[in-house]
């Protein structure tokens, strides 16, 4: 008898059943991950824009109804999320400024995924990442770039089946989400519910009711990883985080601003192979929950300590509290801009700093139908006021909404004298936010980074804060159309 052999054989299996013990002992975490979809599915009680893959993983894990965002764009909120520290902090807080300058994460600070990758994790994100800070990817992941998640569920070996045998994997895979172009059976628009902060046109309901439609789009794409899951027989053993970045990306009071709208994200965690882990404060969450909080709850869930330095909670703690939630938005793109606000159960609190310009100022989005549509509508005098006030050449110092009563957050209670301890309240949450985090957002944008805007955004530029910069150089995007014009006539 081959008594080696034998041995080596005992010895082969007992090393494969200790890898397979500590695949299982470690969960594998995937972030699915909307851009640009507010809750408009079956679970969140619109009944009648059923989203069943969706719906599914809410009953088996744990759904959370009252999720924000650290800010309504994406690339602070992306960077939020990578760090598990607020976009203000790390000086993340201006739109893709780290696409035409260094912006490094403060020494002190590690990202997300590369704790994972510390801690023996293969690491993967299929699609956008749209951080406002610089890095090098091969530190943050391991598995191969893809620009979209088509290429995960369509005959190709997606990333967590290129991890070393009995490695668990932390992943994301990006959904487009609202910005779909994807067909599906449209909804009827006159099905749609029309927030009423809209003009009720016909192209305007028919943008709505798309959003309804990308709703379900992203339910059968979710179907189709989860289905790829079960295939390569990782989804007992992987903690499913499905959320969005941020609200509707082509309306008022959405992305880019700071009302529920924009900030409210969908969000439910599953894990079919220990879902008790998860239901420590309830399968249904009502509570306060920061979107910032998925980092540092997807260290703990999978055994990494998180650090004391950041500002992300695991919401899955027996002590777990948020009082109220903080949102941010500074520059996007040209766009100077500066706004704070405070979400507690109750109410939301705005304070606007830049009261000398409109809440629709010029933007990136300005040549889009719908945007162009609405522009129109309020210069012809055809919105009520609540439709127009976006559209006024000033705001007001501060908003307070009462959102049980107001959820379209119309109602601006901040000068109503029976709501002044409300309104102090919530001002000096925010007062003292802003000191305790220094909030990078208080201090000027450098000389160096507005030339940058300029040199990219060129006549576009109209905020106050570019005069005396610009130069007769004219932008690279109007560089770039001269050389083609000039090429062309040549030819």
């Amino acid at each position: 008898m081959n008594y080696k052999y034998l041995l080596t054989s005992a010895m082969a299996v007992s090393a494969s059943f200790q890898a397979k013990a500590a695949e299982q002992s470690r969960p594998n975490i995937l972030w699915i991950y909307l851009e640009d979809q507010s809750p408009l599915y079956s679970c969140y009680g619109v009944d009648f824009n059923q989203t069943p893959t969706i719906d599914k993983l809410a009953k088996d894990g744990v759904i959370f109804n009252k999720v924000f965002m650290p800010s309504p764009v994406c690339s602070p909120t992306r960077s939020s999320l990578m760090t598990g520290m607020m976009p203000t902090t790390i000086g993340s807080h201006n739109h893709r400024s780290a696409r035409s300058s260094a912006h490094e994460i403060p020494l002190k600070h590690k990202s997300v995924p590369e704790m994972f990758k510390e801690a023996g994790y293969f690491t993967f994100n299929h699609g956008k990442d749209d951080y406002d800070f610089t890095y090098n990817r091969t530190d943050f992941f391991d598995g191969k770039y893809r620009p979209n998640m088509k290429q995960g569920h369509k005959g190709l070996k997606i990333d967590w089946n290129s991890r070393k045998d009995g490695q668990p994997f932390f992943g994301q895979i990006q959904l487009e989400g609202g910005k779909h172009k994807g067909k599906i059976t449209p909804m009827d628009p006159a099905k749609a519910q029309l927030p009423p902060y809209y003009v009720d046109v016909p192209e305007i309901r028919a943008e709505w009711a798309r959003h309804y439609d990308t709703a379900r789009i992203s339910d059968n794409e979710t179907k189709a990883i989860l289905d790829r899951l079960k295939k390569d027989g990782v989804l007992d053993n992987t903690v499913i985080f499905f959320f969005s970045d941020h609200g509707f990306n082509k309306g008022l009071r959405h992305k880019q601003f700071c009302y529920d709208a924009g900030l409210h994200v969908p969000l439910t965690v599953t894990w079919y192979g220990n879902p008790k882990a998860l239901t420590t404060l309830g399968k249904v969450r009502n509570d306060l929950v920061s979107g910032m909080d998925m980092s540092a709850t997807s260290l703990a869930l999978a055994g990494i300590k998180i650090p004391e330095w950041m500002e992300s909670k695991n919401f899955f703690a027996k002590d777990y509290k948020r009082d109220y939630v903080i949102g941010t938005r500074d520059r996007c793109d040209f766009t100077i801009d500066r706004i704070r606000t405070v979400r507690t159960k109750k109410f939301r609190y705005i304070r606007n700093f830049m009261t000398d310009r409109a809440m629709m100022q010029p933007q990136y989005r300005d040549n889009q139908a719908n945007i162009i549509l609405q522009r129109k509508l309020f210069k012809e005098g055809k919105m009520n006021k609540i439709q127009a006030e976006l559209f006024n050449p000033v705001r007001v110092p501060e908003e307070l909404y009462d959102t049980e009563n107001d959820p379209h957050q119309i109602n601006n209670l901040g000068g109503k004298p029976e709501y002044a301890n409300v309104l102090k309240k919530h001002s000096e949450i925010l007062t003292n936010w802003i000191a305790e985090t220094d909030d990078k957002g208080q201090y000027p944008e450098s000389k160096e980074e507005l030339k940058l805007m300029l040199k990219w955004w060129g006549k576009q530029c109209v905020n106050p804060e570019y005069e005396g910069l610009k130069s007769s150089g004219g932008s690279e995007k109007g560089k770039k159309k001269k050389s083609k014009k000039k090429k062309k006539n040549k030819k």
